[in-house]
């Protein structure tokens, strides 16, 4: 009997061996409430883990697992983020970057280049960097780099909702869900909402054809 399981192929530690290139990520960046986190990681150039994927494609548990094997092993790593009201003040998108390039600026190890999950970035002093659409499903350190990311944006909306439990980010860590918005429509924003996003859907005129 043959077994239909894949066999476990290991993604890539990095796109550029050799030169201590960082993989960074994201997260938070569609919630309507609490900073967006960011992470850079250099991994060991021979580092593999089975489990290691886009942070998005695993259970909670194997999460925060990955996240003590990657502070482990890691030849460095950091986490960075932007408060809501900086997300104000300059973008998401812009925000999102700079929580990156706060990550990359906490590193104990200076990279020799960048690699990034999704298409926009942009430059870090004279360090050479790329952008991987689905690179968190490409390449170990850009993978890394969204666990630890997830992990620790996950950590502080549990922390928030002790304070705001109305809300219930215990549950929807601060993404846009029906049982998130309705508690904003009963309670109203709290301090850690991004006022510049859309809190509330439209309320749609009987009159609009």
């Amino acid at each position: 009997m043959t077994s239909s399981r894949k066999p476990f192929v290991p993604l890539p530690a990095c796109n550029t061996p050799g030169c201590m290139e960082a993989g960074c990520d994201e997260a938070g960046r569609g919630c309507l409430a609490g900073p967006v986190f960011a992470a850079a990681v250099i991994l060991p150039d021979d580092f593999s883990h089975p489990w290691l994927n886009d942070s998005k494609q695993l259970s909670e548990k194997r999460r925060m697992a990955l996240r003590d094997i990657i502070k482990a092993e890691a030849v460095a790593w950091a986490v960075a983020s932007v408060s809501a009201e900086e997300i104000d003040r300059v973008n998401i998108l812009r925000a999102s970057i700079l929580a990156m390039h706060r990550a990359l600026d906490a590193l104990e190890v200076r990279p020799g280049a960048v690699i990034v999950d999704g298409n926009r970035f942009m430059p870090y002093g004279d360090t050479p960097w790329t952008t991987f659409v689905k690179g968190d499903g490409r390449f170990a350190n850009i993978a890394a780099a969204s666990v630890l990311a997830k992990t620790e944006r996950d950590l502080f909306m549990l922390e928030a909702h002790s304070q705001y439990p109305q809300y219930a980010w215990d549950r929807n860590k601060g993404y846009p869900t029906a049982d998130h918005r309705r508690a904003i429509a009963e309670f109203g924003a709290s301090p850690l909402h991004r006022m510049s996003f859309t809190l509330l859907p439209p309320v749609q005129s009987e009159f609009d054809f």
